[in-house]
């Protein structure tokens, strides 16, 4: 038996069995895949090593042992949209998630007869199971009110009916791919503030608590206990795995360091750096219990572990703060969370896989979150069919340590629905100001008569500063008409064409 492991931050490239002799290859690796949210791609010291001033010693261990990518990106700048990107292949906004995020009563934004990744893994006789932050969605049961509850949309908070938090929860996880789910509905400052295993709560919401949110919860939930809580259960799941001998695939998307920024008592005061270091270091702890559990159990030859995040650092943390202190939660990037500037999706992504992925090594090729699909179809020998993974592609091949092009273009989403693509060269951003919260914002930069789109050189301006649409028309031109048969094609992909499930809107107004 093969371990595959990924750690995520953000969670994709999965995709590694071709550089295994024909032999090793049918043993299956399992697979491991941690997600963290909102870490910044300048929050890992390796990684930014003259302008972080963050520890992250098991971080740093694992890109010395593996593969550090310098060029990964989330499809989206939030959490919902980059999380559907990576267990569908598929980017959100051919779903009905045009803008935004969904909220922890929202129902599932996965439809229940999309191929997921776990549906894939399960088919080819894994263990599959969810433990951490789930956030695309799942039906709470409502009590009857007597009033016919209005039709929800996939980012509806479903209140317009009271929820029955003692029932079955459905649509879940577990109906989604996993074998079992333990975990929260959605971000840990959203309610209901309780855990949910498999398809209840372990403890009724019965109390109201705030997290900035207000709303129902387990009387004993603590949001402070949330990470070392997942991080124990992950442990459990892999000394389980390791004694039944299944292959497995564990993916653990962490709640940290997103908001509510809040460290264990143990981990305060440690990065010198505020609370939001503190909760970055607590972040790499939680790797490194991965880690240790796997050298323990005798894994860790086997594995294929990736280390990524589902989008930039957040505003929250205070980048402004940090920035006075000499750490730079972007690098060299422009913007955070939430923009369509590089600071949005610009990821944290690193792999490693003994015996596979050359120890210490860099990968500067472009690759996306949605990758995990096609990568995993790859390892399994499997043929994906048209209607799945229609925006994943194989890495496997930069895993194994060649040096080209996989993508012909990455389309990146905004929080407020603005494109941005991307080829080797280019990035044409369809907004003229961040599409997010960083300013100026889109209404901002109108008024300042900033151009209506914006054309930067990343081989020579990764700072976004240096608008060139006026110097480049054909490149706008080209760009413009790649996103729009992407669009068109319901797939960027070789393929038959397939549909969106809403029409995507490629220019949106302006959002204050």
């Amino acid at each position: 038996m093969k371990s595959l492991l990924i750690l995520a931050t953000a969670w994709p490239f999965l995709l590694l069995a071709p550089q295994l002799a024909p032999a090793e290859a049918t043993k299956r690796p399992n697979i491991v895949y941690v997600l963290c949210d909102d870490l910044g791609y300048g929050d890992v010291h390796c990684l930014n090593p003259q302008r972080g001033k963050i520890v992250t010693p098991h971080i740093d261990r694992l890109a010395k042992q593996g593969m550090i990518f310098t060029e990964a990106h989330s499809s989206s700048a939030v959490c919902t949209p980059s999380r559907y990107g990576i267990l569908t292949g598929r980017y959100n906004w051919r779903s009905p998630l045009q803008h935004g995020v969904l909220e922890g009563y929202s129902p599932p934004l996965i439809a229940a007869d999309r191929l997921t990744v776990p549906k894939l893994l399960h088919s080819a006789g894994y263990d599959t199971a969810c433990i951490g932050k789930w956030h695309l969605g799942m039906t709470m049961p409502q009590k009857q009110t007597g009033q016919k509850r209005k039709a929800a949309g996939p980012a509806a908070e479903g209140k317009e009916g009271t929820p029955d938090l003692d029932k079955m929860i459905a649509d879940g996880p577990t109906t989604r791919g996993f074998d079992y789910y333990f975990g929260i509905s959605a971000s840990l400052d959203m309610p209901p503030f309780a855990f949910i295993e498999n398809d209840r709560f372990t403890e009724a919401p019965t109390v109201e608590k705030q997290w900035l949110r207000k709303g129902p919860a387990a009387a004993s939930f603590e949001a402070i206990d949330v990470l070392p809580t997942l991080a124990g259960k992950a442990v459990n799941y892999l000394a389980a795995r390791a004694a039944d001998k299944k292959p497995f695939f564990l993916y653990l998307p962490l709640n940290s360091p997103h908001t509510p920024i809040l460290p264990s008592r143990a981990w305060q005061g440690k990065s010198g750096l505020g609370k939001y270091g503190d909760f970055v270091m607590e972040t790499d702890w939680a790797l490194g219990e991965v880690l240790a559990a796997l050298d323990r159990h005798g894994l860790a030859e086997n594995t294929l572990l990736v280390f990524t995040s589902d989008n930039g650092c957040s505003p929250a943390a205070n980048p402004p703060a940090l920035e006075r202190q000499g750490h730079y939660p972007s690098a060299d990037r422009r913007g955070y969370k939430a923009d369509a500037w590089d600071g949005g999706h610009h990821i944290p992504f690193v792999v490693r896989w003994p015996g596979v992925v050359r120890p210490g090594s860099r990968c500067e090729q472009l690759v996306c979150l949605n990758d995990l699909m096609a990568t995993c179809a790859a390892m399994l020998e499997k043929t994906l069919p048209d209607n799945a993974g229609e925006d994943s592609v194989s890495i496997l091949p930069l895993l194994r340590g060649e040096d080209r092009a996989v993508h012909e273009a990455v389309v990146h989403h905004s929080i407020n629905g603005r494109f941005a693509i991307r080829d080797k060269c280019w990035k044409l951003l369809l907004c003229p100001g961040s599409g997010g919260w960083s300013q100026p914002k889109d209404p901002a930069a109108e008024k300042q008569g900033l151009p209506p789109v914006q054309l930067y050189d990343m081989t020579a301006d990764v700072g976004e500063r240096n608008n060139l649409q006026a110097e480049h028309p054909e490149e706008v031109r080209r760009l413009t008409e790649l996103l729009k048969k992407y669009i068109d094609n319901g797939r960027t992909t070789p393929g038959k064409r397939q549909e969106n499930d809403v029409k995507a809107v490629l220019l949106r107004q302006a959002f204050k």
